[in-house]
C-alpha cells in the first residue's frame, strides 16, 4: 500500500492549489499566499462555506481556557477540554466569563440562521469564537476545532505539539437531517464498550444516526421483560456458533445516554416478518405450526417469516415496541421489513398495516429497509433505499414507491454505502455480494441521482451499514467503516456542488495521523495520498 512521496512544502502546495479549486462547493480560499500556518484546512466533511484568514492562526498554550458563555454550553465545552487535555497536558480550565481573549469561547447565539445543528467560527491570533443556536450546533462545531488541530491532537498521552489552528471564518449546516451509522449486531454481538467507541469514532464527522440492528435468524440481542427467554436463548450464539450475547435494559440505556451526549439519535430495529429465527426458536408459539425451529447460525437470508394470521404474533410485537420504545427517546422506530421472501405478499401488507398500527400507538415513527413501499405507509415514515443498482429504480420501484406516499427516504445503496462490502479481492474481512467497493466507489455517489425520479425533497440523508457476518470485533468495524465512512457522512452533510474525488482524497489522506493517535484499525486504501513517515 503506496504513501505519498511528496515533500511536505509540495504538500502544502497542492493543498492550497486544492481549496482554489473547490470554490464551487461553498468553499472560499484566500487569493494570496496564506502562509505556512494558515495552509488551506483538512475538515471532514467540508464546510458549506469556509474563507482563510492568512497569518491569523491560533495556538493553544498552557494558559488557554475554554469559555461557556451560556450554561447550556457547559457540557459541549467541557467534552472539548476532554480531547485537549491528554495530549497537550494543559489544564484547559472550563469558565463561564472573563476576557475571551486567547480563549476558546462557545457561545449561543438563538438567532444564527444555520438550524439546530449549523454553526458559525473564527478562528483568528486572538481566540477562537463558536456561535450556533443550540448545544447540538456547538458540537458540531467542536469536531471542526478537532479537526483543524494537528491529529495528534487526539493523543490519550502527552505530545510535542505546537498545537496550531489555521485562521478561519466557517459558517456552516449540513445538507440533510439524516446522517447515520448502521451496526448488526445480530450476527455477531458487540459490547457496550465497543459501540461507545464507535460512537466516539463517527461523532467526529458529524453523524447524527445510530441505527442498531438489534434482532436477526443469527440473534436477539435485548431484553425483553413479556418475553423473557428471547435475549438469553435467542441472544446465546453468533454466526458460526460461538458465543453471542445481549444488552440488558441498563445496557441499551447506557447506549442510548452515551450517543445522546454526542448528540446522535439511536434508531432500534426489531427486523420483521422475516429475519426472525431467533425469537422462533425461542417461542414455540410464534410459529404457525406451533414447533420452534433450531438455533440458526449461518449467513443465508430468506428463509424465516412469522406467523402472521397468529393473534400471539401482534401481542408480541406490541410488547416488543412498547418496552424498547420506553427506552428510546428518539423518534423512530426501525421494523425492518427487507427479504420477506418467506411471507406472501398479501401477508406482507397485512404485517405492515398493523406493525405500523403498534408503533404509532407507542408514539414513534415506523423506518424500515424500502422493501416497505410495498405496502401503504404512512407519510411521516422513512423507508431506506439498500439495493445496489441505480438508474430507473432497480430495487422494484422500492425508492419511487416510497416517494409516491410522500414517504422521505435514506440511501444506503449496498454498492456504494454498505460497509461490510470488501474493498478488493484480497480484503481478508467482509463478503462481496453487492462488489468491491474502494474509497473512490463509497464516495462518489449522490442519493438524489442515485435513484432516476428522486428529487432532493424526497432524500432525508444518508447511512452507512455495518453487517457483521465476517466481523468479530470493533477493529474489524473500524477497518471496513475508515476510511469509507467519512466520505458517506460527507455526501450527507456537505454541498453536492463540485464534490471532487481529487480534492476529497487529500482532506482524507490527513485523516490518517489523527486516526493514528485515536488507535484506530483503518485500511491504507492505495487510492489515497497517506502522509509518509
Amino acid at each position: 500500500m503506496s504513501a505519498s512521496r511528496r515533500t511536505p512544502r509540495a504538500f502544502g502546495v497542492l493543498l492550497t492549489m486544492v481549496a482554489t479549486l473547490v470554490l464551487g462547493t461553498g468553499v472560499e480560499s484566500a487569493r494570496h499566499d496564506p502562509g505556512p500556518a494558515a495552509a488551506p484546512p483538512r475538515v471532514i466533511p467540508a464546510p458549506a462555506s469556509l474563507t482563510t484568514r492568512p497569518h491569523e492562526s491560533f495556538a493553544l498554550t498552557p494558559r488557554t481556557r475554554i469559555v461557556a458563555r451560556d450554561g447550556a454550553a457547559t457540557s459541549v465545552a467541557g467534552f472539548l477540554a476532554g480531547v485537549l487535555r491528554p495530549s497537550t497536558g494543559y489544564a484547559v480550565p472550563v469558565t463561564h466569563g472573563g476576557d475571551d481573549r486567547g480563549a476558546i469561547t462557545l457561545d449561543l447565539e438563538r438567532s444564527s440562521g444555520l438550524g439546530s445543528e449549523g454553526y458559525r467560527l473564527d478562528v483568528g491570533r486572538d481566540g477562537v469564537r463558536l456561535r450556533a443556536a443550540t448545544p447540538e450546533g456547538l458540537f458540531r462545531g467542536v469536531q471542526t476545532i478537532r479537526q483543524l488541530l494537528p491529529g495528534a491532537i487526539e493523543s490519550s498521552t502527552v505530545q510535542p505539539g505546537p498545537w496550531t489552528m489555521p485562521g478561519v471564518r466557517i459558517a456552516d449546516a449540513p445538507r440533510f437531517p439524516w446522517r447515520g451509522a448502521m451496526v448488526d449486531v445480530s450476527r455477531h454481538f458487540f459490547t457496550v464498550a465497543e459501540i461507545e467507541r464507535y460512537i466516539d469514532e463517527i461523532s467526529l464527522y458529524k453523524v447524527n444516526m445510530l441505527h442498531l440492528h438489534l434482532s436477526d435468524d443469527q440473534g436477539w440481542r435485548i431484553v425483553i421483560d413479556s418475553w423473557p427467554r428471547l435475549a438469553p436463548y435467542g441472544g446465546s450464539l453468533e454466526v458460526g456458533g460461538t458465543p453471542g450475547g445481549y444488552y440488558t435494559k441498563a445496557d441499551y440505556a447506557e447506549i442510548v445516554r452515551y450517543a445522546a451526549a454526542h448528540f446522535i439519535t439511536v434508531v432500534p430495529e426489531i427486523d420483521g416478518p422475516g429475519h426472525v429465527n431467533a425469537a422462533l426458536a425461542s417461542y414455540a408459539e410464534l410459529n404457525c405450526d406451533g414447533v420452534a425451529p433450531p438455533l440458526y447460525t449461518g449467513i443465508d437470508v430468506g428463509f424465516s417469516s412469522l406467523c402472521v394470521n397468529n393473534d400471539v404474533t401482534y401481542r408480541f410485537l406490541d410488547d416488543v415496541v412498547r418496552e424498547i420504545a420506553a427506552l428510546t427517546p428518539g423518534p423512530y422506530f426501525d421494523i425492518g421489513g427487507d427479504e420477506a421472501h418467506s411471507t406472501t405478499p398479501a401477508d406482507y401488507q397485512t404485517y405492515l398495516a398493523r406493525v405500523q398500527a403498534i408503533v404509532h400507538k407507542y408514539g414513534k415513527r415506523m423506518s424500515g429497509w424500502a422493501d416497505i413501499s410495498a405496502a401503504p405507509l404512512r407519510g411521516d415514515s422513512v423507508a431506506q433505499y439498500w439495493n445496489p443498482a441505480s438508474g430507473s429504480d432497480p430495487g422494484t420501484g422500492t425508492a419511487t414507491n416510497a416517494a409516491k406516499q410522500g414517504v422521505k427516504l435514506v440511501f444506503s445503496p449496498a454498492s456504494k454505502a454498505y460497509l461490510d462490502m470488501k474493498y478488493t479481492p484480497d480484503t481478508p474481512l467482509g463478503l462481496h455480494w453487492a462488489g468491491y467497493v474502494e474509497v473512490q466507489d463509497s464516495y462518489s455517489w449522490d442519493p438524489v441521482t442515485f435513484v432516476d425520479g428522486i428529487r432532493e425533497s424526497d432524500v432525508l440523508g444518508v447511512e452507512a451499514p455495518v453487517w457483521s457476518e465476517t466481523l468479530l470485533n470493533i477493529h474489524d468495524i473500524e477497518f471496513m467503516a475508515f476510511p469509507r465512512l467519512p466520505g458517506i457522512a460527507e455526501i450527507g452533510w456537505s454541498p453536492r456542488t463540485g464534490r471532487s474525488w481529487d480534492e476529497y482524497k487529500v482532506r482524507l489522506a490527513a485523516q490518517g495521523p489523527r486516526w493514528d493517535a485515536m488507535g484506530v484499525n483503518f485500511y491504507r486504501s492505495p487510492q489515497v495520498p497517506w502522509p509518509s513517515g
